[in-house]
């Protein structure tokens, strides 16, 4: 079998109450679409095609070669909205086509997978997902015969009371038999809200005998679609509550996963501890052994092993500890590498620094990196001592085995071995006897 895929993402989102297209809506940082392209992606050999419509430049210039793409200028149902992607597919040679939604970021790639494996060994026209939920939120209703069989999809815009009363809800994730689907697609007849509905198929299949077969989420928030700000609010604790409990299950303590906040594109290592109040965001990296927080930030960075993070840190972009790294409370590191060893005192901040191995950086120190136009580099070799309150006044080297009194401000490089103090910093004076 071979596999298309048709994400439609074309719809306004007017519930959101937002200039900005309901994708492209940040969940624990990404994009709500991308969830979508990634959990695809280890079944397809192609991009999927997107259906965008509201917001298209927006979404094409985010998303970007990751997806085909293809355009829904007027809204007129999910049935159009496929059919739009009809010139792309049809005749390639796939044999499948899985529609899904854009909105719905919390589907796992295995369960995808699943629904496709099972539409295959079931040489199924029509697969689809299906959940038990007392909270509908606008799904439409499985309706099934008395051989429990699928009978029909009823849109809950047009079901009946007794229908609405069904707990077996559409989750609006279909395996399709593509020639069947090209066949069929513009049969679908004009809705009383003058839409074309995908979910009319179904009962077009069952008419014709068709062979229609059904997988059941065993996780109802997997189907958690995103049509309001609560939602994705909800998504945002939804996916918090999965991301903790994996890393958990990997072998990372979460002191208080109630108010650990960690994306799902951080790795961490196992005998990590995070203490409460954790923010870890975006492509972050942590060993093994390491000790963070609590109330400390991390964003796209990266600690090895045995790295110490102290309460109320930061480590923004492009910060690098290795391994055996102190970092103090209230510490803020950027763009910068910290070699094994390197012990950073509290209150101190690294911008754009190289610190040599067995450093010790005083509390309060500042590398004053910014000149009010550029950015400048700080290099400090190994085994070097800088005094508390020291500021270094970058460009500026400072060489191996070299030291700074406390309070002092750096303007020129330091040699191996030297010693500088006072503002501005200057080595000792060396007086002469008198004879």
């Amino acid at each position: 079998m071979t596999l298309d895929v048709v994400i439609l993402a074309a719809g306004q989102g007017t519930r959101m109450k937002s200039r900005l297209p309901k994708v492209l809506h940040l969940l624990a940082g990404r994009p709500l679409v991308q969830y979508s392209i990634d959990a695809v992606s280890p079944l397809v050999a192609q991009p999927p095609v997107l259906v965008i419509g509201h917001g298209s430049d927006a979404v094409r210039q985010t998303v970007g070669n990751a997806a085909r793409y293809a355009l829904q200028d007027d809204q007129l149902g999910t049935a159009h909205a496929v059919s739009q992607a009809q010139s792309l597919l049809q005749g390639k040679g796939a044999t499948t086509v899985l529609v899904m939604y854009a909105d719905m970021p919390l589907l796992r790639p295995e369960t995808l997978k699943l629904l496709v494996d099972a539409h295959q060994e079931q040489a199924a026209t029509l697969s689809l997902l299906t959940m038990i939920s007392d909270r509908p939120r606008g799904f439409g209703r499985i309706i099934r015969d008395t051989k429990d069989a699928i009978a029909a999809v009823v849109e809950d815009a047009q079901a009946t009371p007794d229908q609405k009363a069904i707990r077996e809800l559409n989750v609006g994730v279909y395996c399709i038999d593509s020639g069947w689907l090209w066949d069929h697609l513009d049969k679908v007849p004009v809705s009383p809200q003058g839409e074309y509905y995908l979910t009319d198929l179904v009962e077009m299949a069952v008419s014709e005998g068709q062979l229609i077969h059904a997988i059941r989420l065993d996780d109802p928030a997997e189907a958690l679609g995103i049509n309001t700000r609560v939602h994705l609010a909800e998504a945002e604790s939804a996916l918090r509550q999965r991301t903790n409990r994996d890393l958990m299950l990997s072998g990372v303590s979460l002191v208080d996963p109630a108010t650990t906040y960690i994306h799902p594109t951080v790795r961490i290592g196992f005998d990590t501890i995070i203490e409460p109040n954790t923010h870890i965001y975006g492509q972050t990296s942590i060993g093994e052994g390491c000790h963070i927080g609590p109330h400390a930030v991390i964003e796209d960075a990266t600690l090895e092993d045995n790295v110490y993070v102290g309460p109320f840190a930061h480590l923004r972009r492009g910060a690098y500890l290795e391994s055996g790294v102190h970092m103090g409370n209230f510490g803020e590191i950027k763009n910068s590498r910290l070699r094994q060893g390197v012990r950073m005192g509290h209150f101190s901040y690294i911008g754009d620094g190289d610190i040599g191995e067995n450093t010790n950086i005083g509390a309060g120190t500042i590398t004053c990196n910014y000149d009010g136009k550029n950015k400048h580099k700080t290099v400090i070799g190994k085994n070097v001592f800088i005094g508390s309150d020291t500021m270094l006044v970058a460009p500026v080297t400072l060489g191996d085995g070299s030291r700074t009194g406390a309070g002092s401000v750096v303007t020129r490089d330091v040699p191996p071995g030297g010693l500088v103090y006072g503002v501005p910093a200057r080595p000792p004076v060396t007086h002469k006897k008198e004879t």
